[in-house]
Parts: C-alpha cells; structure tokens; sequence
C-alpha cells in the first residue's frame, strides 16, 4: 500500500493555502498515486509530494506539471501561482539589520557559502586566474581547475567565470549552463538543458541514458538558428560528486563519455569546465577518455599570495561603505597566507567580524571574539549545538553524519540528501531550520546540505562524531543506500538482506544508541529482512525434520535385507536424478555466457542438458536456444499476430511487414504495407484475406491480404481523435472492435469490407482504451484501459451494444486482453505487472479466479492459444511466460522466454500453441517453440554438429556419452 501523505501544518501562510489547494484538485482527479503522477509529467515522485507539502512554493514548471498531471486549468493555476508569489514577496523579511538604529545593512563576506554570479561586484583577489581560465577555454574545449578543498573552486567558477561568460554569450547568442553531478549525473545535465530546450527533464535524461552522444547533439539543437560562432558552455561544479555520491559505475561512465564527446566530435558547439578537488586527480586518471581530455587542460587553483588576500579581505568591505583594521588585516594575513583550503574559514571569520564589528570599521578586537580564523567556525557550530535541546542535539548529530560521505583514502566530503530522508517530523525541521540561520547548512525546497566541507575539518565535535565508531557509520551508510535500492525496486524481497549481511546489520542495532539513529524507511526495511530471514529458517528446519525422518525409515529399513536391497536401488536412482538436476542446472548456467560467442555450443548444450533432466532452468535455456529473430530490422516492432491458419504473420513498427511461415526453415517475408506510419496494433480477420492496423495516426486501415506478395489498401476508418491502441475483429468477421486514447471503443460493421459503416460508440470508460477482445461465440465485448478497469458488453445488437458488468482489481492501467475458447474465462494485463483470469461464465457477475505474478515490469500483452490450454504473456521486463491454465484457479507456470534485450511490446500464440511469436524494442520479432521437444528438433536440425566426446566430459562428467542430434557412439 502506498503511505499516506502527511497532513499539512495549521496556518493560513500563502504556501499552506497553495498545498491544500493542490491535494484539493489531486482529490478531485480521483487521488492518483504519486508514482502515477510521476509518470505522467516526468518529475520525480519527491518533487511533486513537496510541491503540496507546504513547505514553500514550488518553481512555476513544477506546479503546472503537477496541475496537467491532475487535468487542471492550467492557465488558472498559472494565475493563482503568480498571486501567491507576489503575496510572499510582499510580505518577505526585510534585509538582515543588526545595527541599533535598525539600518540594513547587507554583509560583505558570503561566510561558509561559495560566491555566486550575483556575488561578482564584491569578489576579489582571483582575477588573475578568472583572466587565465576564460584564456585557456578559448583555446581549449575542455578545461579542469583542480584545487584543494577550500581553495574556493566554486566561487571562481561561480562568481568569477559565470559572469563572464554571460557576457559572451549575450553578445554572441551564445549559452551558459551550470550544474553539480549529485548522485544521478545524468539526471542534473537534462534537468539544467531542459529548461533552455524546452522540453521535459524525462524525455532528455532518457536520450542521454541510451546514448551519451547526444549531449552534443542537444547541444547543437539549443544553438540552432542561432550565429555560427556561437557556442555553449557547460560549467560542471564538484565534479567530485560524480565518484563520491553516484553509485553507478555505468552512469558514472555515460556521464564521462558525454561530456569528452560533446567536445571532441569534430562538429562540436561546445565547452565544458570541470571544478574538482584536487585529492580526486587520481579518480580521474581510471578513465581514458578522461585523462585524454585534461593532456594539456588543467588550471590549478593554489593558495592566495598576501596581496590577493589583502584584495579578498578589503574590497568587499570597501563597496560596503566599511574599512579594515590595519592590526586585523596584519593578523588575517598572516594565520591565512600560504595555507591551502583557508578561504571558507577566512569568509566566515570575516563574516562573524562584519557581526562585531564596531561603528564602519572591522576591528581585532571583534576578530578576536568570534574566535579567529581557526576559531570563529567552530564556535559557530558549537553555539549552534549548545542551543539545542538534548533530543534536538542528538538529532543534529544524525543530521550532520547523514550529510556526511566517508572518504575511502580522500577526505571526508559532504553529502546533499533529499529533505524527505529526515523523518523525525517537526523537531527534525525545527534543527534544520536552525543549522540553516547558523549557515552551518544549505536548504532548498527538496534537498539539504553542509554549506561548506571546511565545517568537517574545522568543527571537533563534528570529526569526534566521525571518529568515534566509523565501521559503525559505514554499515549505517549501506544500510541507507540498501534501503533506497529496495524501496525503487517496489520492495522486492530479492532486495533485502539477508544471511552475513543482516547479521552485521543486527549486531549493528545490538548497540541502543544505533536503533534511534535509523530511519522509519530503514527500520520498515530491516524488519522486513528479518521477516523473510525467519521464513527461511521455518522452511529450513522443516527440511531438517524431514530429512531426519529420512534417514530414521533408512535405519529401520536396513533391517529387512530383502528390502534393503530394493530400496537401496530407489535410492541410487534419485541419487542420480539429483545429480542430473544438479548438472543440468550448471550446464545451463555455464552455456550461458556462450550465446553470443558460440552459438552453436550453445544450443547443443543447452539440447543436451535438457535431455539429461528437464528441469525449469534447462527447459527455460533450451526454448530461448531455439528462437528464431525474423530477418532484417524493424524499428521498435509494437505489434504482432499470426494468421488464423498460422502459417502467416504480420509485424508491426513503423511500417507492416508479412511473412509466411513455412513448415521447416526460417520465416520468409512475402509483402509490405507502406503508409501505415507508426502502429500500435494488428489483426487478421478470421478469413485471413483482411488485416487491420491501428496506429498514432488516429486511423484504421483494412488491407486486403490475400495476395501477400503485393497487399492493398482497402479502406481507411476515421473518427478516433486519439492513438487506436487495440483492434479485434468478431468471430464472423462482420464487425470490428477499435479502442482509443479518446477514452472510446468504436464499433464498425464490414459487411462490406470496400464501404465499412460505424456502429456504435461506447464510452464507458474514463481514460484510455488499451484492449479490446470478443468472445468466440461473438456475443461479448471485453475492453480495458488506464481508468484500471474491465468492461463486459453485450454486442448481439452491435448498434446497442449494452454494458453488462465492470470488472476491478488491477492497480494500474489494463492493457490487453484475451477470452478462452469456452468463453468461461477472461484474461487480462496489466501495468501493475500482474495477470488475473476471470470467470464471465456469467457476465453480469464475473467473479475473479486467480492472479499470475512474476513480471518485474508492465504486462503490455496476453495471448491464448487456440485449444485455451496456454497462456502467453509479454512485459517491458523484456521476458515472455508461459502458462498452463488447464485449470484456471490453480495455473501452471510452463516457460521463462528471455530474449538479448528490450522491452516487449506485443505477443501473439500460433492457433496450435506450438509457436510464440514476440515483438520487441530492439527492433526484432522472434519465434520461440513453446514445446521443448519440438526445440531439440529445431536446434538438431539449426546445428546438426553433435557435441565432441571431449566437450562432453567437459560439461558433463560421469555421464554416458550420449548427444542429443546423433546416436551415441
């Protein structure tokens, strides 16, 4: 079940009255899932529950993808958003004051925080190396400024770099683009292009996720119509993140790969720059594309001479109408000159200084009592923590070390955390919001982190925490990232520790103080381990007690010799059984890894350990061996379907090819049907000389198949306004079912296939039509769609058709949907990566028989074949099931169908439910034999070279040569 969103604070603040207006609409639109509404806008699940969270008030794009996601007005929304922002800029705080007249005054020094671009006017002392930097970007595209910790990378690049770089590209309509990696690096590029692009943050990290070069192809796309000369610029901060938050290798390298080729390509409208930290050099050095890039591209940022400081310390004060103590600026000098990584505790003491100081003037005396330089951070922090309640500081401890990512051999650096990760409720907010007015911590509306990591190096407290028990923190943090892991998999139990891993979580918890510091997600997901655990264990110990009364009968056995003897020969023959479980079981897992390299090894073992025990993993293996691709490539086949012969087929992608399928050998393609555009479903009339396509064209088209050499155009059926997702013709081929993302099914009648005619219009679902499916005696109508229902209609009057009855139960949308030859059962798909069988024996009060589970993904097809005996089902998890469903109530799984890759997008049975014919992502349909024995004909025949002697007693020692394509020798 999902969990409840927490209730809104009491107030009556413009950002409450925004969010429960929100929930108000999502209410109104039947409260959608936030996992739904994610999907339909492309902002993350995070990102939309804090938009009504009354926290703040989100970004305009943000509230109106929420708003379409709901089907607002948008234009009212824009409106009331626009109202509420100028209600809280009215009645915003007014500048920071802490003079006694009450005078504004705006501090000179950022303190822990870096400069930005708005900063520009009061930062000083690194404009030499502003100048050198913009001078090696010219010349180069790719440019790193490595520096230590503190050594102010960020403000350089922030507030020395941006703004000249803004300047350049005003005049040259160029652009400029920012963004930190975080822990999906990926994910920040599009959201930081999306914007310019104007497009979705979704629709660009997809492009990116399936290939890295079209970072320079969006880059390219944001200067088009624009001056050839002009370029943009992407400006990549704490690129560190990239090796200390992101957790995937393969992002990570995607990542890499995208930014060296959008500057390497010849054609290349693009520079970036990189900002690390100087002990990550060595990281950078584990990819070669990487260390090509930065040959003769490397800035590094060192400490500030005397005079640079003294510009750092006196100009900003300067432009604020201050001056500076001669004694301070002796004192400051002297603790900062030289000294790496100083600047952000040099801005604070300058900045706790500017709070004491005295009239104009910036005084010793007031340095002195914040603390000084090494003083005046650690000070803070600890004012910070002393004012603290005990439970409130032992909150702030967890805090700071969930903001903290332990260094493996580099320093110890920051984390930025999602705020929802905090769940202590208000007292957590309340510590929050306080570290924040400390400057200790950065808050947004979404995320927090440590201002600056000179706060991990400078506060003692905070390094005694580190200290203190680090094994203990590290376990924490695995503990932490397996959660995140379990909870995106949709809790599956395949996630959850167990074994040595929950051991050391428990000795982790045997400590008190330990069980307080985890979250509610953490703590939910940890019992939950412990529950699965202590499942096995019943299960174990039951095995144990039968195994013990096992060996007590062999005991009273041995007694009899005659019995003895027989059993004995009972035994040696499941001895051996198990064994060739055993071995059939490795053989397969060993023949894996050989598919693409040596395919013919391959089938013939995967034949071979089938005939030595057909256990689900050989029989699995041997029917994925025996597939047959179609030849030639299809982009992305959507739909499929066989002809009622079956010796014919149809596939569909952008365009409808025909094949016939003869009875030894490879499909052959006969025919093309061209002008369809991209289709989203086929059927073949029950003659076999019409097929019907619907497509995104909003339109049917009827092709006159019986020549499958030269199809035709037969027709054209218009008044769908949406995608035509699923056609169904009936059983006497005199009316056709079409279902569309206007929410309707139309009806049409083709008794005369040249002049079709439009029945009737049903409307009685809410969103999208997905399925459509008759009843073999044409009787009944079955439809399904995104409203998560079924829909029974009695057609015998098909220019009145009625509804019977609505089926419920699926969770998401309905997308497919097949009746049994007896008509007694329904079957039905859907994104909730479930089957369910139904009996309609009785329309008007279906009942639910059972629920076929094992899909990771959505099921975007079903398919029976024509004896009713099996069940087919596809998924975008890109594997195909097989299902015995002699006996609907209690199913029988009969296949695990794995292709090379690629979601699936549509399967169909042959009429004898021999064959199963899929269409996939990876622009292939396949062939698969859904008997086994029929497969080791097919890969004997594909491969008649039987397996060597030599081969055999490598894969199958012990064993009796005995190869399954030719007689033993």
């Amino acid at each position: 079940m999902p969990r409840s969103e927490r209730p809104l604070e009491d107030g009556n603040s413009p950002e409450l009255r925004w969010a429960a207006a929100l929930r108000r609409l999502r209410q109104k639109a039947g409260s959608p899932t936030y996992r739904v509404l994610s999907q339909r806008s492309h902002y993350s699940v995070t990102t939309l529950s804090n938009a009504a969270a009354g926290r703040g008030l989100p970004s305009l794009p943000v509230a109106l993808a929420y708003v379409r996601a709901c089907d607002g007005d948008v234009e009212e929304w824009e409106r009331l958003w626009h109202s509420t922002a100028a209600e809280l800029a009215a009645g915003a705080a007014p500048v920071e004051s802490d003079r006694a007249d009450g005078s504004a005054s705006r501090a000179p020094y950022p303190g822990l925080a870096a400069f930005q671009p708005e900063d520009s006017e009061r930062f000083f002392g690194r404009e030499q190396v502003t100048s050198s930097l913009v001078g090696s970007l010219s010349r180069r595209r790719f440019v790193a400024v490595f520096g230590a910790s503190g050594s102010g990378k960020s403000s350089l690049l922030r507030a020395g770099l941006l703004p000249r770089l803004h300047a350049e590209a005003e005049a040259e309509q160029g652009a400029v683009v920012l963004l930190t990696p975080g822990p999906h690096p990926l994910e920040e590029c599009a959201v930081a292009l999306a914007g310019q692009l104007g497009t979705t943050a979704g629709t660009l990290h997809a492009e990116l996720t399936d290939d890295p070069a079209n970072l320079h192809r969006l880059v390219r796309q944001l200067l088009a119509g624009r001056p050839a000369t002009a370029e943009a610029v992407l400006v990549v901060d704490q690129f560190e993140e990239v090796f200390t938050l992101c957790r995937s290798e393969k992002e990570r390298h995607s990542f890499i790969t995208a930014l060296c080729t959008a500057t390497q390509t010849p054609n290349s409208r693009c520079r970036v720059v990189l900002g690390v930290r100087a002990d990550f050099y060595a990281h950078c050095t584990h990819y070669a594309e990487l260390v090509a890039a930065l040959a003769d591209s490397q800035i590094t940022l060192g400490p500030m001479t005397g005079e640079q400081l003294r510009q750092a310390i006196v100009q900003p004060a300067v432009r604020a109408g201050l001056s500076v103590e001669g004694p301070l600026m002796a004192s400051l000098i002297a603790e900062c000159h030289g000294r790496p990584g100083v600047l952000p505790l040099l801005s604070h003491a300058l900045l706790e200084t500017w709070h004491r100081r005295r009239g104009n003037a910036l005084t010793l005396a007031g340095h002195q009592a914040a603390g000084g330089v090494e003083g005046a951070l650690a000070r803070t922090a600890e004012s910070f923590y002393a004012s603290l309640t005990p439970g409130e500081q032992q909150l702030a401890r967890q805090l700071f070390l969930r903001l903290t990512a332990l260094g493996e051999g580099t320093e110890d650096t920051k984390r930025r955390l999602p705020r929802d990760e905090f769940d202590h409720g208000g007292d957590a907010a309340a510590v929050l919001e306080q570290a924040a007015h400390a400057r200790l911590l950065t808050l947004d509306d979404l995320h927090v982190e440590i201002t600056h990591e000179a706060l991990i190096r400078c506060w003692p407290r905070l390094h005694q925490w580190l200290t203190e028990d680090r094994e203990s923190l590290r376990r924490h943090r695995r503990l932490t990232e397996a959660t995140l892991l379990w909870d995106s998999l949709d809790e599956d139990q395949d996630a959850l520790y167990r074994g040595a891993r929950l051991a050391m979580a428990r000795e982790f918890l045997d400590e008190p103080s330990h069980r307080s510091v985890l979250s509610a997600r953490e703590r939910a997901f940890l019992d939950a381990s412990a529950s699965a655990e202590e499942n096995r264990k019943r299960q174990t110990a039951l095995h144990t007690r039968r195994l013990r009364r096992l060996v007590a009968l062999l005991t009273a056995v041995t007694l009899l010799a005659t019995c003895a003897a027989a059993y004995a020969l009972h035994v040696q023959r499941e001895v051996t059984q198990q064994r060739n479980d055993v071995l059939s079981r490795n053989v397969v897992a060993e023949a894996e890894p050989l598919r693409d390299t040596q395919p013919a090894l391959h089938t013939q073992l995967m034949a071979a350990a089938y005939r030595l025990s057909p256990t689900a993993e050989a029989r699995d293996g041997l029917l994925g061996a025996a597939a047959t691709a179609l030849p030639g490539r299809n982009r992305n086949v959507s739909a499929v379907a066989f002809d009622p012969a079956g010796r014919g087929l149809a596939t569909g992608g952008d365009t409808v090819r025909l094949w016939d399928v003869p009875e030894a050998g490879p499909p052959v393609r006969t025919g093309e049907a061209t002008g369809t555009g991209p289709v989203a479903s086929v059927a073949f009339a029950p003659d076999g000389h019409t097929l019907a396509v619907g497509g995104f064209g909003h339109r049917v088209q009827l092709w006159d198949v019986s020549d499958r050499r030269r199809p035709a155009l037969a027709t054209t059926l218009t008044g769908h306004t949406g995608v035509v997702f699923a056609v169904a013709f009936s059983p006497d081929g005199r009316t056709l079912a079409t279902g569309s993302y206007d929410h309707t099914v139309r009806l049409w009648d083709l008794t005369t296939r040249s002049r079709p005619v439009a029945r009737a219009v049903l409307t009685g679902h809410r969103l999208n039509v997905k399925a459509v499916a008759f009843s073999r005696d044409g009787r009944y109508l079955a439809t399904g769609g995104d409203d998560r229902t079924v829909q029974l209609w009695d057609v015998t009057r098909p220019r009145t058709p009625a509804r019977l009855s609505v089926l419920t139960g699926h969770r998401h949308f309905v997308t497919s949907l097949a009746f049994a030859p007896d008509g007694h059962t329904l079957v039905s798909g859907s994104d909730d990566h479930t089957v369910r069988l139904w009996d309609v024996t009785r329309p008007r009060s279906p009942a639910a028989l059972s629920v076929l589970t094992g899909h990771t993904e959505v099921v975007i097809s079903v398919a029976l074949s024509g004896d009713g005996r099996f069940l087919a089902s596809g998924g975008y998890d890109g594997v195909a099931r097989l299902w015995d469903i002699t006996d609907p109530r209690r199913p029988r799984a009969a296949g695990v169908l794995s292709g090379p890759g690629g979601a699936l997008n549509d399967v169909a049975l042959s009429p004898d439910g021999r064959t199963l014919l899929t269409g996939s992502e990876d622009s292939d349909a396949r062939l698969w034999p859904t008997d086994p024995e029929d497969a080791v004909s097919q890969v004997c025949a594909r491969q008649p070279t039987a397996l060597t002697r030599a081969q055999w007693d490598r894969y199958f020692p012990d064993v009796d040569y005995g190869p399954p394509c030719t007689a033993p020798e």
